[in-house]
């Protein structure tokens, strides 16, 4: 059964794992899942690409659990929101395969390992990529801007945007040519 909502989430950039991983320790948070490579695989066709709708189609191995996902057009505001309808699948492979022979073909590749806490119904991650460090905060906005306040950041501090969108920026700054935000090409 697909889980569906609709996703409210803001990024902060820290300076190092262990930073970000003490702030939130210091902020309340209690463990969730522990630190894991995640791989993703966004998706879409030749032909009426969801990204001219800002949409997203994502494959995600996460240790040995793999998620299918669809992302809504975001809305802006303070935080980032959209629709979220993802799923947890038993064969990861033979979903790829079969979305690959409807005309699907994965065109963004990214890496991070990510660790997991919770403050309530919020979800906090810690997200160490090739282009740096995120603490992810994902649920409602009161609890956002609640942690935001906790881990002595402010609103100023959001990035709204995506990990491609950051990748793409980080690229364009240090004139890196990669491809993919993968660890060994960065």
């Amino acid at each position: 059964m697909a889980a569906e909502h609709t996703e409210r989430e803001v990024k902060l950039a820290y300076d190092s794992p262990t930073e970000a991983r003490q702030a939130v320790v210091a902020a309340g948070a209690v463990p969730l899942r522990p630190r894991r490579l995640q791989n993703d695989y966004l998706l879409d066709r030749d032909l009426k690409p969801l990204g001219d709708r800002m949409c997203t189609l994502r494959f995600r191995l996460d240790g040995d659990l793999a998620y299918f996902t669809f992302k809504g057009t975001p809305q802006l505001g303070t935080t980032k929101v959209r629709e979220e309808l993802e799923t947890l699948v038993d064969d990861g492979k033979t979903l790829l395969k079969i979305l690959e022979r409807l005309g699907f073909r994965v065109w963004f590749s990214y890496q991070k390992y990510r660790e997991e806490f919770r403050q309530g119904s919020l979800v906090i991650a810690v997200d160490e990529s090739p282009i740096g460090t995120f603490i992810e905060l994902e649920g409602n906005e009161e609890d956002i801007l609640a942690m935001t306040t906790n881990l002595r950041r402010c609103q100023t501090d959001f990035l709204l945007d995506s990990y491609l969108a950051l990748f793409r920026q980080h690229c364009a700054e240090t004139g890196s040519s990669a491809v993919n935000m993968l660890f060994d090409e960065l």
